[in-house]
């Protein structure tokens, strides 16, 4: 009998934090169907659980999320629904990042209420090198991060470093020993009331979900529609090819 594939999400629990791994290292843990559906999924368990006082998000590997997975990708729709429900979340979501952030996994990145990465982390908005535009992970990140940044390496698609992530507000600190300032946000998280956390949470996020409920649609037809296009079909040939696309001089 055929086992059953592994999840791409574990979950553990731990003193009132509830641990979600990303863990599928065949394709870096991009974004694919499975990792979008079972993450939601796991997000709604931990809403609904009044044992849990935040939510930790973490990876394996040397890659926190690749974007999305150019073979079998999600629905557009289904990852906004995932970054929104990170948004709205009434228990704080706290990202841990000791890797690599490409494309769409910045969205989710930034969808986090707290980000602290380590040094080895790096980030890159790769989508205009592949005919795209980081379209719908906008929302969560033109309200958080510096304009001059986010004009900057939405354009180029440069890879920038941790620190630089954190002067440009896409992740809240930086640290050589992450877990050491990990273990002071979450004891914090732990010291405060579910009604104090979730209220400050609303306070802080109010800005995004309006975001959200203003420019889903449009961002959503914007991407699907690049999706399409002939120049995004060449770019994401060129990168499984492991080639310059034809327009690069």
């Amino acid at each position: 009998m055929p086992t059953s594939e592994p999840k791409a999400v574990r979950t553990a629990h731990e003193r009132g934090i509830t641990t979600l791994t990303l863990d599928s290292p065949k394709n870096r843990n991009a974004l694919s169907a499975r990792l979008v559906a079972e993450l939601g999924e796991a997000l709604e368990t931990a809403r609904s659980d009044d044992s849990v006082r935040a939510v930790l998000l973490a990876h394996t590997g040397n890659t926190f999320c690749a974007g999305a997975d150019l073979k079998a990708p999600a629905d557009p729709g289904a990852f906004v629904a995932l970054m929104r429900a990170v948004v709205a979340h009434p228990k704080p979501v706290v990202a841990r990042v000791t890797g690599h952030v490409r494309a769409g996994g910045l969205g989710l990145l930034g969808s986090c209420d707290i980000a602290l990465a380590g040094p080895a982390a790096d980030f890159a908005f790769t989508e205009s090198r592949l005919g795209l535009a980081p379209a719908v992970i906008s929302m969560p990140l033109l309200p958080r991060m510096d304009p001059r940044a986010a004009g900057r390496y939405y354009l180029t698609g440069e890879r920038f470093d941790a620190a630089e992530a954190a002067r440009t507000g896409l992740v809240t600190a930086v640290a050589d020993d992450v877990d050491e300032v990990l273990a002071a946000v979450l004891d914090g998280l732990r010291r405060a009331s579910p009604q104090g956390l979730a209220a400050s949470k609303s306070l802080v996020t109010a800005t995004v979900l309006e975001n959200f409920d203003r420019n889903t649609e449009d961002l959503t037809a914007r991407s699907a529609a690049l999706f399409a296009s002939a120049e995004a079909r060449e770019g994401v040939q060129a990168f499984l090819e492991r080639r310059d696309p034809a327009w690069v001089w």
